[in-house]
């Protein structure tokens, strides 16, 4: 499975970066907007930290608009994916962007018909939101195992499920058992998922029968 850092914090992606652990970025208006910064200059910023797709969203609601945006994003860099809602204005922005030759991730996914709609609409990711499902007293894993089910009943469908709305080292575990392609992140729980009490006990325990032994390596 891949990692997505969910993030526009770009000292967070580089220090991720240099890690060799993400394969790519997602960005909202959101986690833009809590930098302060100007919206294209941290694209492309991002676009140069990593070779994966950086996911830029739109701020349009409708179809004209929508591809008008697109079009501009995809001029920072060869990386960008185009992010647009799954709406039906979304879908035909999607058409037309990936007709065109550029990636879109279609978010905002909560059922298995939309993310259907998705695929047939060209979409390179679709990204159903676990959390938020989870939120309402839904099981957002299921519906990763139930889009999984669907695309792999349909070797003409090639768009990747993205897992997204994260919100703990379990759900990682859950959407790759549950056969999602993707993961986006958060940094902090990207570097969470290291930590084990097990790990941190042997640890101590190894340094205390070395520090014994009174000697060194180097």
């Amino acid at each position: 499975m891949k990692f997505f850092a969910d993030t526009a914090d770009v000292d967070e992606i580089r220090d991720l970066a240099e890690t060799g652990l993400i394969d790519g970025v997602t960005t909202n208006p959101s986690l833009v907007a809590k930098t302060g910064r100007d919206f294209k200059k941290t694209i492309r910023e991002i676009c140069a930290l990593v070779d994966g797709p950086v996911s830029a969203e739109v701020a349009a609601t409708d179809a004209d608009g929508m591809i008008e945006e697109g079009r501009e994003l995809a001029k920072i860099a060869d990386n960008v994916a185009i992010k647009v809602p799954l709406t039906w204005d979304g879908l035909k922005a999607c058409r037309t962007l990936t007709q065109a030759g550029t990636k879109v991730n279609v978010t905002l996914c909560f059922s298995a018909n939309q993310a259907l709609l998705a695929a047939k609409a060209g979409a390179s990711f679709v990204s159903p939101f676990i959390g938020r499902l989870d939120d309402i007293g839904l099981d957002g894993m299921e519906l990763i195992g139930e889009i999984r089910a669907i695309y792999d009943n349909y070797e003409v469908l090639k768009t990747e499920i993205l897992a997204a709305s994260i919100r703990s080292p379990n759900q990682v575990k859950l959407a790759a058992l549950a056969g999602a392609d993707v993961a986006t992140i958060p940094p902090s729980i990207i570097k969470g998922l290291v930590n084990h009490p097990l790990t941190d006990k042997g640890i101590a325990t190894f340094m205390a029968d070395w520090n014994k032994t009174g000697q060194s390596i180097t």
